[in-house]
């Protein structure tokens, strides 16, 4: 299987919560593949980023640079936009759009034959185009 980790499962991995920490081991251990993508990572640098400099900013640029050299990031494929419209559209027409950067996550995991893992709700709202989703939370 192939799985897309999305920016809130990223942060639960750098925060080395037990659940999402348990189910990465237990896959990168097996024939699965587990990445992440362009947008995710920028997402996680620009949180980063926000932030004030000090202790706090430096341990998560560390766990940043650890997760990211584990993970590899793949870049958006031009199979997503096929995806990418039609969720957007749906989404709008039905009064519940995604941020840009969520619709192109799913679009990237759509493209890819990967399942999404997060634990944001909101793409629940588009999964009816066959995104598959798993919340690593629990």
């Amino acid at each position: 299987m192939n799985y897309l980790l999305d920016t809130s499962t990223c942060s639960l991995l750098m925060a080395h919560a037990p659940y999402a920490t348990s189910h990465f081991n237990s896959l990168s251990d097996l024939n699965d593949y587990l990445f992440t993508c362009t947008i995710v990572r920028g997402e996680i640098l620009f949180g980063i980023q926000k932030l004030r400099i000090g202790r706090r900013r430096q341990d998560l640029e560390n766990q940043a640079i650890n997760l990211f050299d584990e993970l590899p990031c793949l870049a958006v494929p031009k199979e997503a936009a096929d995806y990418y419209a039609p969720m957007k559209n749906y989404a709008e027409q039905h009064g519940t759009p995604l941020s840009e950067n969520d619709l192109w996550i799913a679009a990237t995991a759509m493209a890819l034959d990967a399942i999404l893992v997060t634990a944001d709700s909101d793409f629940q709202r588009i999964a009816e185009f066959g995104l598959r989703l798993e919340d690593w939370t629990n």
